[in-house]
């Protein structure tokens, strides 16, 4: 007897905009004879997960060997995305308790030894692996696409100076990068703008990459980069500019408040902060619906949350920080998302090669593999379709004199014209 998931998989297959093949458990192949993607099924629970749309089970089962994948990442997200069952960034129901269960599951995520082992599970992969496919700055955060002909260096060379344009940066300043990443926002501030510069990460590799590059080139006098938490961070005197780049998905809703509680008082008055990081696109939001979130959260960002920007701005004013000027970068990060995904796709042998020189165990080279092929390549399908976003916002800590700034109450550096961020 035909399983009586077949027809409902067939009718499925007919919409799709690309074609779409189909190895059953059985031996049947259904779908279409010059099929661009053809999955392979180990059983038919795979085969269930795909008809009821949960995309985020199912790219578990490719991670775990259960499917196997033929095509073009391109193409199979076009796919996966005509078979969601809805919009995955759509705000569920909220209500006093389903808020309650969000506020405890990122309060048990977000100690200070979770963090810090969660960011080391994502960044401490493998330097050669992540140095595959991201550019030779290692910038691992969107880029900004000023002109439509850049390429991925370049677009990532005009995000970090377009942050340090917002930032006025001037030479000597006391700047601060929280989640400093490989260290090109460090770097570049360091070289195109002369500051004093530090640095932070949790990341035991980002923090012995960016030393080496620091002595490099003989910035040991300017710029430094340690292992610290932002909550453990002391300064001997306060910040006049702070970023903090692709950093507050790892915070944690119930450590918003500290979070940029610490910000201001890192930050002297009148003094201006960035904050660079991927938002939600529903206002109730913490992760993405049809199992992407799980996915993202057991393979690739445990403990990540995406809170959306009005909630983002809503925990900065409570700290006593100004909005001055939020952008929307999200098609921004799709593109750079895209050019992620096919430098690995172009590589994939070299790849594997790389994960399993540093491989714990056996099989788990192959999986992280998998995994970060669907997390570049769904994360650039979800900015595309605006499931989720990218936001960049400015904003000061007042100095509470009328009389500082450019203009009567400016109170900052921020001369409340944008003029200056694109001379």
């Amino acid at each position: 007897m035909r399983n009586p998931l077949i027809p409902k998989i067939e009718a499925q297959l007919q919409g799709l905009p690309v074609p779409v093949a189909l190895q059953l458990p059985a031996g049947e192949r259904v779908g279409s004879p010059s099929a661009a993607v053809t999955l392979s099924f180990g059983d038919w629970s795979s085969l269930a997960t795909m008809a009821a749309g949960q995309i985020g089970r199912l790219a578990e089962d490719f991670v775990e060997s259960r499917v196997q994948l033929q095509g073009r990442m391109r193409d199979l997200m076009e796919v996966a995305a005509r078979l969601l069952p809805g919009h995955p960034g759509e705000q569920p129901s909220s209500n006093w308790w389903s808020g309650m269960l969000r506020r405890a599951k990122s309060l048990a995520a977000h100690s200070q030894a979770k963090d810090a082992a969660q960011i080391q599970f994502h960044y401490d992969v493998s330097d050669d692996f992540y140095a595959l496919w991201l550019d030779d700055r290692r910038v691992y955060s969107c880029a900004y696409y000023r002109d439509a002909g850049m390429t991925l260096r370049q677009a990532q060379e005009s995000k970090l100076d377009h942050i340090c344009r917002k930032l006025m940066l001037r030479p000597g300043e006391r700047f601060l990068d929280i989640g400093a990443g490989w260290g090109g926002l460090l770097l570049w501030a360091a070289e195109h703008y002369d500051v004093d510069a530090t640095g932070i990460t949790l990341s035991h590799n980002q923090h012995a990459h960016v030393n080496r590059e620091i002595e490099r080139r003989g910035l040991s006098h300017r710029v430094r980069m340690l292992l610290c938490d932002y909550r453990d961070l002391q300064a001997a005197q306060p910040f006049d500019k702070i970023a903090s780049v692709g950093m507050f998905e790892h915070v944690g809703r119930v450590n918003m408040p500290t979070y940029f509680r610490r910000i201001h008082e890192l930050l002297r008055p009148g003094g201006l902060v960035l904050n660079h990081g991927i938002t939600g696109s529903a206002a109730d939001h913490d992760q993405l619906g049809a199992g992407m979130g799980d996915f993202i959260e057991k393979y690739i960002f445990p403990g990540g949350e995406l809170l959306h920007v009005s909630h983002v701005l809503h925990e900065m004013a409570l700290a006593g920080l100004e909005m001055l000027d939020t952008e929307n970068l999200r098609p921004h990060y799709a593109r750079t998302l895209w050019a992620w995904s096919d430098a690995l796709e172009e590589r994939l042998d070299e790849a594997r090669r790389v994960l399993e020189s540093t491989a714990s165990a056996p099989g788990a080279a192959e999986r992280i593999l998998r995994a970060y092929r669907l997390y570049l390549a769904g994360s650039a399908m979800s900015f595309e379709h605006n499931w989720i976003s990218l936001h960049q916002m400015l904003a000061s800590r007042p100095s509470g004199s009328t009389q500082d700034g450019p203009m009567t109450g400016a109170q900052s550096a921020y001369p409340f014209n944008r003029g200056y961020m694109y001379r």
